[in-house]
Order: C-alpha cells, then sequence, then structure tokens
C-alpha cells in the first residue's frame, strides 16, 4: 500500500508508529515522497499543491498498491483538486482511505461510482491504536462481506428504514464545496462529522447545505462525532430533523480514538428504529 499527504505536514513518529500498525496486517507500505517533504512558505501544507497531487497519481496508478492511504487530514485537498483526474483515478479501482480534509477527495470518486473508506489514517496514532476501529478497518480492507452493521451505540432520532449510497463526510468540507467543479449532492444516506466548530458555525454549514439543495436527495442521515463542541445535538436535531428522513446520531465516526471506517458510496440500509446501518455488498463493487 501507499501512503499520501494530499493535506497538512506529518510528524515522521507518528507515521512511523501508525504504518507499523498496518504492517502488522502483512501490508508491505510505501511513504510517497512528499509526505514529508513540507512547503517553503505555508507550513500548514505537507508539500507543494502539484507535488502532493503528483504523489496521489503516481500511487494510484501503481498496480502494485491494493490501497491509497491518506497520511492525515488536516487542510490542503481543496488547493490540489484541479491537478486530479478523477476519471483517470476510478478507472483503476483500489482502495482509498481517509478522513475529515479528505471527504474533497471522497465525494468526487464517490460520484463516479468508487467506493472509498471514511476511516482511520497512516499517522492517526490513536486511532489505529484503538482495537475496536483497527479491526473495523482491517475488516473493510481484507474481508468487506464479513462487516454486516457499520453502527456502535447509535441513538434513533427520527424513526425510519432508508436506502442509498452512502456519501458523506466532513460538514466543513461539503459545504465549501458547493458551487465548485467538483460539487457531487448526495442521493441517499449521508453521514456528518465535524471537528472544532462550534454550535453556530454547524447550523450556517447546515444552512448552507440546506439553502442550497444538498438535502434535496438525502434518504436518511447518519451524524457521527461533532469532537471539541458544545450543544451540538440541538442545531443538528433542530435543523435536520425538519427534513422528516430517518436519522440517528452519537455514532462513533469522526475525530475521537473510535472513529469506526464506512464505505463511501456504497449502497446501504439505514433502520434508525434498530439503530443498525446494514452495508448492501451485493450491490456495488468494493473499492479495489
Amino acid at each position: 500500500m501507499a501512503v499520501v499527504a494530499p493535506s497538512g505536514p506529518i510528524r515522521p513518529e507518528r507515521l512511523e508508529i501508525g504504518t507499523q500498525y498496518l504492517k502488522e496486517w502483512g501490508l508491505e507500505v510505501e511513504v510517497m515522497p512528499s509526505v514529508l517533504a513540507g512547503h517553503e512558505g505555508l507550513d500548514y501544507l505537507a508539500a507543494e499543491d502539484k507535488a502532493r497531487a503528483e504523489d496521489l497519481r503516481n500511487a494510484w496508478l501503481d498496480s502494485s498498491f491494493p490501497a491509497v492511504f491518506c497520511a492525515r487530514g488536516g487542510y490542503g485537498v481543496q488547493r490540489m483538486l484541479e491537478y486530479v483526474d478523477f476519471d483517470e483515478l476510478v478507472a483503476l479501482p483500489k482502495w482509498f482511505v481517509g478522513f475529515s480534509d479528505i471527504t474533497a477527495l471522497h465525494e468526487p470518486l464517490n460520484a463516479r461510482g468508487l467506493v472509498t473508506i471514511h476511516g482511520p489514517m497512516a499517522a492517526g496514532v490513536e486511532q489505529l491504536g484503538n482495537a475496536v476501529g483497527r479491526e473495523r478497518l482491517r475488516a473493510l480492507l481484507f474481508e468487506p462481506q464479513s462487516v454486516t452493521d457499520l453502527l456502535d451505540g447509535a441513538l434513533t432520532v427520527v424513526d425510519g428504514v432508508a436506502e442509498g449510497r452512502l456519501r458523506g463526510g466532513n460538514l466543513a468540507l461539503l459545504a465549501s464545496s458547493i458551487g465548485t467543479p467538483t460539487y457531487a449532492p448526495p442521493a441517499g444516506v449521508v453521514v456528518l462529522e465535524d471537528v472544532n466548530e462550534d454550535a453556530y458555525r454547524v447550523d450556517r454549514l447546515l444552512t448552507q447545505l440546506l439553502r442550497a439543495g444538498w438535502f434535496d436527495q438525502v434518504t436518511g442521515i447518519v451524524v457521527g462525532d461533532f469532537s471539541e463542541a458544545s450543544d451540538i445535538e440541538v442545531v443538528v436535531a433542530e435543523r435536520l430533523e425538519p427534513l422528516g428522513v430517518p436519522m440517528v446520531d452519537s455514532v462513533a465516526i469522526g475525530h475521537e480514538a473510535l472513529n469506526l471506517a464506512v464505505p463511501l458510496g456504497l449502497p446501504v440500509r439505514l433502520d434508525a428504529a434498530a439503530r443498525t446501518l446494514t452495508p448492501l455488498w451485493s450491490g456495488a463493487p468494493a473499492g479495489r
């Protein structure tokens, strides 16, 4: 597998610890050149935009890599999207893993029919160190059809059953994609998560999506973790319950130590009363 850094800079010691977990699964890990390169002028980027995009392309088109892992999130993916040919990438299906800022890459890939994994990243020491989350990721990569329920500890907000392809990810990235060339509103079940967003900012982001019609074809909603914020449940309920679609919250998907990997782009069935999210593996091929 290859490790790329489409977003923020990487601490080498965290990458070393994180990739060790992946090697324990028998994976051979190759870190692409720009992952630890640094950006000459902007210390919040892993490397120059074109270099990060080139690493992604080279890793993806190399048939010896069955999977491409992002090292971390942060900020930066949107800056390199103009250098990525998504039609070229989906022509060679493989597993792609990441979350948070990586939502900006998941979205155009999922819109083109590819199934990707929203889950722990290669330098995510705390998340890969969580045995439950690590096992979910391993199962999706090696035994996807063994995963029969994607939820854990969910709470019912709006009763009902919904089906459709699973889409979504980081709320801020979803809202900021509106009006861009890679904007691709979902039609199906969506998952939402974020970190460091106060209640009024979550309100603003959800309102932006609502006003843009992003939820018009959404059939169900899975609310993940909104870490390091308060009163989020009230805001999310006030904004999204009126949609009347089946909804669950308090799902361990996001920036906490337990981050349950989920297959974005895959058909799923959400039963809000039973608090289950069933992957319909027969409905689409796996990512690779």
